[in-house]
């Protein structure tokens, strides 16, 4: 039994030199086996590493995809609300810039016809239990504003205070049905009655029999007496249409007013005329006609020539 496993032993020893040997040789000849077995390895586990790495890409990205969900979601929401602000800053931006212009032009018009005004911004619109048509301002009787006051935008005419509180002043507005206010045709002595209609559109009802008025008249305040609730001068609108109506007495026409009540923000309540009636001074100017270009276009001269 000794015999057989020395003899074994020695086989095996014999076999490891032989091959060790061989692979000397190989080497020697410039055969690198070790290297050959490792490419041969490398292109049979290739496969099967691409395959197990497309296998679990997808479940890499999507464990991914959810961790990164909730900060693309945050990314998006925040910036939908800085886009909401900046919306909102513009709208502001513009809602400030319209009221600065119409006080610009209530300011001018009052300087021109040297009223001494308190300004005030109007906070709310719509009808009250009485009149259909009105404003609220923020400025009432601690400001000197009283009931019967003359109150004017940049465009002319807007209105007559009928009440007011420490804080604040309800505006009849010229549309309302119940307005009445004594007028005159630019340019002329003709007078007449303006009532609401409105809207913005107004109706004239002539007092005189020979009052002539026509389509493109301006009409302006005629004043009241003490200039309440009315001062002399203030632009109210055109003339659009004139009834020719058979049996009259007087002519009636329809009236467009130079202030649009609904696009009104900014407007002034008229505590004192401190110069007398304006006349005609306050007629908005009409818009300079675009200038007329004329182009001479000199020819060339021809080749031959």
């Amino acid at each position: 039994m000794a015999s057989r496993g020395t003899n074994r032993t020695r086989l095996l020893l014999v076999a490891l030199l032989v091959t060790s040997l061989f692979f000397i040789t190989l080497d020697l000849r410039g055969v690198s086996v070790v290297s050959s077995l490792r490419s041969t390895s490398a292109n049979i586990l290739a496969p099967v590493q691409r395959f197990g790495s497309d296998l679990l890409s997808p479940v890499g990205n999507f464990f991914s995809d959810i961790s990164n969900l909730g900060r693309t979601r945050s990314k998006i929401e925040e910036l939908e609300r800085e886009n909401k602000e900046l919306q909102a800053q513009l709208i502001l931006n513009e809602k400030v810039q319209g009221d600065l212009e119409q006080l610009k032009g209530v300011l001018d018009l009052a300087g021109k016809a040297r009223l001494k005004v308190v300004s005030a911004r109007v906070i709310s619109k719509g009808g009250t239990a009485t009149f259909s048509e009105t404003f609220v301002i923020d400025q009432g009787s601690d400001s000197g504003i009283k009931r019967d006051m003359t109150v004017i935008a940049s465009g002319g005419l807007v209105g007559v205070v009928k009440s007011t509180t420490s804080s604040s002043a309800v505006i009849l507005l010229m549309s309302d049905p119940s307005f009445r206010v004594g007028v005159r045709v630019a340019g002329t002595q003709d007078m007449g009655i303006l009532s609401g209609d409105g809207e913005g559109r107004y109706l004239l009802q002539m007092l005189s029999a020979s009052g002539n008025i026509k389509v493109g008249d301006v009409i302006l305040s005629r004043g009241s007496s003490g200039d309440s609730p009315f001062v002399p001068g203030v632009p109210v609108g055109t003339v659009k249409s004139v009834e020719n109506t058979t049996g009259q007495l007087t002519k009636r026409a329809s009236v467009q007013g130079f202030v649009d009540p609904n696009s009104v923000s900014v407007v002034s309540v008229v505590l004192k005329a401190t110069a007398s009636n304006p006349g005609d001074s306050l007629v908005p100017r009409a818009p300079a006609p675009a200038p007329t270009v004329t182009i001479y276009v000199t020819p060339t001269p021809s080749s031959e020539e």
